[in-house]
C-alpha cells in the first residue's frame, strides 16, 4: 500500500473510531499504557520522510510511541557513555559507528524477520567495519551505489557506446577530446570529491578492496615497502591511470572548480562524464531537470568482469544493549523493514534496497548499476575504509594536482603503520 493510501486508510479508521466512541459507555476500562522509545535518525535530507513514517507507525497501533531524535552521531556517542543510548538507531554505517559493533554494545538481530530478508552478499561490507562474534549487530537499510555519471545525449551525438575496458574508455575520451568536448568534469578544489570519486572509482575498478584491507590489517604496524601488500605497491598502477585521466581528459580549470561548479557545468553540457554519486542528481536537475543521464562503472582494466560499482551502507538499523525497551524497539524495527516502507524510502533517495526480493530501481539515471548490484559486483570505497585520522582525501587531491604518487602512497603506508602501532 502506498503512503498516500495508508494515510487515507488511517483517516477513515480514525473517523470510524470517533463514531464508535460516541456510542460507548464512559466507564470502559483503559488499555495498556503506551511505551515510549527514542529513535535516532541521522540523514538530514530524509528527516521529513522519516518523521512522517514515525507518525504513521504511531497511529497504526497503541502499544509503542516513537519519538524521533535527529541530533546526530556525536550526541548518540555521548549517550552511550552516559548509559542512556537510543532504543533504535538508523545511522550511516561507517568507522564512527564501528566501535559500537566491536565493543558488542549492540543487540543481536539475527532472529528478527528483518534479518531474514537481507541480501547475504552485503554481509562482507558490514563486516569490514567491525564484528562482534556470533552477533548480527546491524542490518543494512539503504545502500547507496555510485558510478560514472554520463550524459547520454553527448554520447549519442558522437556515436559512443558505454566503455567496458580501459582501452575502450581511453578511446571514448580521445573521441570526445578531438571533438572539443571535455571527457570528464573534475572538481579538484574539493578534496572529498576527488576521494569519493576519482580515487575510489580508480581503485575499485582495479583491485579487490575487501581483500586488500584484510591483508593490510594483518600487516598492522609492520606495513611498509617490504610488505607483501601495501598502499605504495597495490595502489601504484590505479593512481597512475587516475592521473592520466585527470591530466589528459579533465577540464583545464579542474583545480579551481568545486562540487557546486561541477554540478552546474555538467548540467549545462560542459562535459560528458562526471565522477560523482547519486547525490549529484538532484543538484544537476535544478538546472537541467530533463537532462538524459545514466551511470556505468569506471573500467580500469582490460577485463570487463573487473568492473564494479562503489557502494556504501548509507543507513543501518541497530538496537543498543542499553535500551530499556527491547521488545518495543524490535517492533518498530520490523515496521521499518516492511517491503513497502524500505523500498519506498530507497526509491525516494535514489538508493538500493538491501532486501532479497526488492524490486529493481525505476529511475533510469541509476538503472545502469542494477545488474552489478544484483550480481554482487560491488566494492566499498577505499577512502571510507581508512580511518579519518589519516587525511586520505587530501592525499588523493594532492596526487591529481601533481604530487608524486609513489611518495604520497609511501606516506599513507607510514600513517597506517603508525596508527596500528598506537592501537
Amino acid at each position: 500500500m502506498s503512503r498516500g493510501n495508508r494515510r487515507t486508510a488511517r483517516t477513515l479508521a480514525a473517523a470510524t473510531g470517533v463514531a464508535l466512541a460516541v456510542t460507548m459507555l464512559v466507564g470502559c476500562s483503559a488499555g495498556a499504557e503506551e511505551e515510549t522509545i527514542r529513535f535516532t535518525f541521522s540523514k538530514r535530507e530524509a528527516i521529513g520522510f522519516m518523521s512522517e513514517l514515525v507518525s504513521e507507525y504511531n497511529a497504526s497501533q497503541d502499544r509503542v510511541n516513537v519519538e524521533i531524535d535527529t541530533s546526530g552521531v556525536d550526541v548518540v556517542s555521548a549517550s552511550f557513555v552516559r548509559g542512556n543510548p537510543p532504543d533504535v538507531m538508523l545511522a550511516n554505517y561507517n568507522m564512527e559507528v564501528s566501535r559500537f559493533v566491536d565493543r558488542c554494545t549492540l543487540t543481536d538481530l539475527s532472529d528478527t524477520t528483518a534479518a531474514s530478508t537481507i541480501r547475504p552478499e552485503l554481509q562482507p561490507l558490514m563486516d569490514q567495519y567491525g564484528i562482534c562474534e556470533d552477533r548480527t549487530s546491524a542490518l543494512p537499510f539503504s545502500v547507496m551505489s555510485a558510478a560514472v555519471i554520463y550524459n547520454k545525449e553527448i554520447f549519442a551525438e558522437h556515436g559512443l557506446e558505454v566503455p567496458s575496458t580501459w582501452s575502450e574508455l581511453i578511446e571514448v575520451a580521445e573521441t570526445l577530446k578531438a571533438a572539443g568536448v571535455d571527457p570528464f568534469y573534475g572538481t579538484f578544489k574539493d578534496d572529498w570529491s576527488v576521494g569519493q570519486g576519482w580515487f575510489d572509482y580508480s581503485l575499485g575498478g582495479s583491485l579487490d578492496t575487501l581483500a586488500f584491507f584484510e591483508e593490510i590489517a594483518d600487516e598492522g604496524a609492520d606495513l611498509g615497502p617490504d610488505s607483501p601488500t601495501s598502499f605504495q605497491k597495490d595502489f601504484a598502477e590505479p593512481m597512475e591511470r587516475m592521473v592520466e585521466l585527470a591530466e589528459e581528459y579533465a577540464n583545464a580549470d579542474a583545480p579551481s572548480r568545486g562540487y557546486g561548479d561541477g554540478n552546474l557545468a555538467f548540467a549545462n553540457g560542459e562535459a560528458a562524464m562526471y565522477l560523482q554519486g547519486p547525490w549529484a542528481f538532484p543538484e544537476i536537475a535544478k538546472t537541467a531537470p530533463d537532462l538524459d543521464l545514466g551511470t556505468f562503472p569506471l573500467p580500469m582494466t582490460e577485463n570487463p568482469d573487473d568492473r564494479r560499482i562503489r557502494v556504501n551502507v548509507d543507513l543501518a538499523a541497530m538496537i543498543p544493549e542499553g535500551s530499556k525497551h527491547q521488545e518495543a524497539a524490535r517492533d518498530f524495527l520490523e515496521y521499518l523493514f516492511r517491503p513497502e516502507v524500505i523500498e519506498e524510502y530507497n526509491e525516494s533517495l535514489l538508493g538500493f534496497a538491501p532486501t532479497i526480493d526488492a524490486a529493481p530501481v525505476s529511475d533510469p539515471r541509476i538503472a545502469g548499476m542494477q545488474e552489478f548490484y544484483d550480481d554482487g559486483r560491488v566494492y566499498q570505497g577505499a577512502s571510507v575504509l581508512i580511518p579519518k585520522t589519516i587525511p586520505v582525501f587530501s592525499y588523493a587531491q594532492a596526487i591529481v594536482l601533481g604530487a608524486d604518487p609513489a611518495s604520497t602512497l609511501a606516506t599513507l603506508d607510514a600513517d597506517w603503520a603508525r596508527l596500528a602501532f598506537r592501537q
